[in-house]
């Protein structure tokens, strides 16, 4: 037997299935959707099977090493999905697969030296000889570590012969395992041997006394140590007399297992959920694929409307996927769908450690989940009958993966729900252009809630203008209008969310006598004062430094901060209305696991007046006390330089206003903004979407946008910016001689950030209707400059479809 295999090798050339013979002990044992080890030149490499033939073209077949997975880890249909991401994204197709699996279960390698029977060790310098004698023999990363003389030494014995390479490889997933005791002997002998232990060895009765009134056929040893009040060294004594028995078993990791979710029933549709519902409801029953577009208000009950269709695919034994976005979604869709659908529900988001993500992926290749609710990466939950996909706030940028493989959730699912002829839903109410204009042809299903449940009133915005409040006098963060309604919710106990879409303290760190503004050295971008660190720091590449007291430049004094972020908005609410509690919700406050929920909970718990966050509380989020909603810069996005800013920030403005005055009480939304007349503000305060997007599909047929032409984003960057002008210049001049007259080809020009992480940033974008020979060429240009890119010296990205161009 033959089995094909996809190796580890990210490389033009190696990106092909190479053929391996199965070692006569293995022909049995490998399948296809198996990851093997398998000789690759002088290293060993994991790789998935991909295909079993008893027939090559070539004559000599190296064997297949060993197997890392007893079971296979994707399925045909993942590895067709594969192929057609490679083939649309322009990846290779083992960074599909890997894509597709748990962080646990990538692999590690390490590179092993040791000496051979004709090695001289005196030959070598003291320290590598101190290593090579080790037991384990000499690590290469440690031959690194001694400097590059010392690994030129290493390189040099290395190809004499004198030292050889094992390639060793482990994956990070690690199953859990904890000990278990099991009584051995019946009840009646276990009582008999209780009584006589009684004078003799009080302590041992006392556990068997616990065994037998609890009626205990298995408990973890740490749990009956603690609950019968003994040590190890009694239930130790116990197994030695061969009453009780002591093993490991496997135990999952389970993020929620402390949690109690409250039992919830299905809630009566209102007439419009029902005539949204029942088309995908006809095709759940029909086994048929078609992808709906649910565009429903805030508000207006999508959640029911999915939880009521997954209800449907369960109790035909199909499984489901359900997906959030990022990771402040979670905590509160993770209640719903676990209070309806209690242990048949997986969670798969980034909150979650390794060892637990790793788990609830198992539980789903197990078949001991029905339901996986999670982020972007959980499209590829392992299930072999879906019964449907759904994808929630649809219109969120981030299903969009920005490293390889580059694709689009969205993308895959509807691929997916091809293949298992389920429905598709996608849910907004503020659709992406794309997504709405496909409704309008015909090509996706559209279902429409324009109430929200019991036909409570949307809530009433005001548009504040802030260049009038600096006419007015008023310096303060808060317009007159915004800071009144925060007070009078607070003297009637009711709640409010502000949102700024900054983090930080402020946006930049200017000197006032030569205009000095603070860069970070190695991106052309200015650092963000933090204030609780005292630092200032680069939000791309992490960079940071002491805030500087004096101009680096004229050392003056008047050194200021300019621009205001949510650190610098909560000392603001803490100094004007001490009485006010205020929790704050951004990346610095959120990056220890388990703190979004945290948070959430608290103000759920009604112990904070205000929730002052960044854009992870503009969605989804649901309290019954919120009556006011705060938007501090509403053009924050508006003027950045990329096509979607308008519709951004029309989405950002209409889904943070409806968390306001979602249950009996009615709710308010103050819009502070310094561009009051722009359509995408206007028509945010109106909740007119359609209006919205028939301006905007103007906008975009004139400059020649989506969803009127497709985007393609090439990338090019090195750290010398000759060399990136050189390589983006040719890549554009290749292009224009390659593409039809109908494609735009605008560039080469500085990336909108033209430098991070010390290298120089050039792109070009590909403005096209139908080029068949697009990604051939594309893929030419890739392999033309691969021995480059494989050095680092450069590096050039390809984006299909990108969803920015900064």
């Amino acid at each position: 037997m033959i089995a094909g295999v996809i190796v580890d090798v990210p490389a033009l050339g190696t990106d092909k299935i190479f053929d391996y013979r199965i070692p006569d002990g293995l022909v049995d044992v490998i399948t296809v959707g198996m990851r093997v080890i398998v000789p690759f030149g002088p290293r060993k490499l994991t790789g998935f099977v991909v295909r079993l033939t008893d027939t090559s073209e070539l004559k000599r077949l190296k064997p297949i090493e060993d197997i890392v997975d007893p079971s296979p880890v994707i399925n045909k249909e993942l590895i067709e999905l594969g192929e057609w991401i490679a083939e649309n994204t322009l990846c290779f197709l083992h960074s599909a697969y890997q894509s597709m699996l748990p962080a646990a279960m990538k692999m590690n390698y390490t590179k092993r030296l040791e000496t051979t029977e004709t090695t001289e060790l005196s030959k070598f310098p003291d320290d590598i000889q101190a290593l090579l004698h080790s037991t384990d023999g000499m690590l290469w990363s440690e031959v690194l570590e001694l400097g590059k003389d010392r690994a030129r030494i290493v390189q040099d014995a290395i190809r004499k012969g004198e030292i050889e390479v094992r390639y060793e490889i482990r994956s990070k997933g690690n199953k859990k395992k904890q000990k278990v005791v099991k009584p051995v002997e019946p009840v009646h002998t276990l009582e008999k041997v209780r009584d006589d232990l009684l004078k003799k060895a009080p302590k041992q009765a006392t556990v068997l006394e616990y065994i037998i009134n609890n009626k205990v056929d298995k408990i973890l040893t740490k749990d009956l140590v603690e609950k019968s009040g003994s040590s190890r060294a009694t239930i130790k004594s116990l197994i030695d007399k061969g009453l009780l028995s002591e093993s490991e078993e496997e135990i999952y990791r389970d993020p929620y297992k402390d949690r109690q979710f409250e039992r919830t029933y299905p809630l009566t549709l209102t007439e419009e959920q029902k005539k949204a519902i029942s088309p995908i409801l006809q095709d759940i029953k029909d086994g048929k694929h078609e992808t709906f577009l649910l565009h429903g208000v805030t508000g207006s009950g999508k959640t029911e409307i999915y939880l009521q269709s997954i209800e449907e695919v369960i109790s035909r034994g199909k499984a489901a996927i359900m997906l959030v976005p990022e990771i402040s979604l979670t905590p509160q869709m993770v209640h719903r769908f676990k209070g309806r659908f209690g242990s048949e529900v997986a969670v798969l988001h980034s909150g979650l450690s390794v060892g637990e993500k790793y788990d609830e992926w198992r539980k789903i290749q197990r078949k001991e989940a029905k339901v996986v609710v999670g982020a972007r990466s959980a499209i590829f939950a392992p299930f072999t009958d879906i019964g449907i996909i759904i994808i929630d706030e649809e219109h969120e940028s981030s299903y969009k993966q920005e490293e390889n493989p580059r694709y689009h959730a969205r993308d895959i699912a509807i691929q997916r729900g091809i293949y298992h002829n389920c429905p598709v839903v996608l849910g907004s109410a503020t659709p992406t252009l794309e997504t709405y204009a496909r409704a309008q042809k015909g090509v996706y299903t559209l279902c429409t809630l324009e109430e929200r449940v019991n036909k409570r009133e949307l809530p009433t915005s005001e548009i504040v203008d802030m260049r009038e409040e600096l006419r007015a006098g008023n310096r303060s963060l808060f317009s007159a209008a915004l800071f009144d309604r925060l007070k009078d919710r607070i003297e009637k106990g009711e709640q409010s969310v502000l949102l700024l879409n900054r983090r930080g303290y402020s946006t930049f760190v200017n000197c006032r006598d030569c205009g000095y503004v603070a860069q970070c050295p190695h991106c052309d971008i200015s650092l963000t004062f933090h204030k609780r660190s005292n630092t200032v720091k680069c939000h791309y590449c992490g960079f940071e430094e002491k805030q500087p007291t004096l101009c680096p430049q004229c050392q003056s004094e008047h050194i200021r901060f300019f621009g205001t972020g949510t650190q610098k908005v909560e000392e603001e609410l803490n100094r004007l209305m001490p009485e006010a509690s205020v929790i704050r919700m951004d990346v610095d406050t959120t990056s220890r696991k388990g703190m979004h929920e945290k948070l959430l909970n608290r103000f759920a718990e009604k112990k904070a007046d205000i929730l002052l966050g960044t854009q992870m509380i503009a969605k989804g989020l649901d309290f019954p006390n919120v009556t006011l909603v705060g938007v501090l810069a509403a053009d924050a996005m508006l003027h950045l330089p990329d096509f979607r800013a308008s519709e951004r920030t029309f989405q950002l403005l209409t889904q943070v206003s409806g968390r306001a005055g979602r249950h009996h009480l009615s709710g308010e939304v103050v819009i502070q903004t310094y561009t009051p007349e722009h359509y995408s503000v206007q028509l945010a305060k109106q909740h007119d979407f359609i209006t919205f997007y028939n301006q905007e599909m103007q906008v975009r047929k004139l400059h020649e946008y989506p969803p009127f032409y497709f985007l393609a984003l090439v990338t090019v960057s090195h750290e010398e910016l000759m060399q990136v002008v050189d390589v983006t210049e040719k890549i554009s001049e290749r292009l224009r001689g390659t593409l039809s007259s109908q494609a735009v080809i605008l560039g080469p020009v500085a990336s909108p950030i033209p430098r991070v992480k010390d290298r120089y940033r050039y792109q070009c974008v590909i403005k096209y209707k139908n080029e068949p020979n697009l990604k051939s060429t594309l893929n030419e240009i890739v392999s033309h400059y691969q021995k480059r890119m494989q050095q680092n010296q450069l590096q050039i990205s390809i984006d299909m479809h990108p969803q920015t161009i900064l």
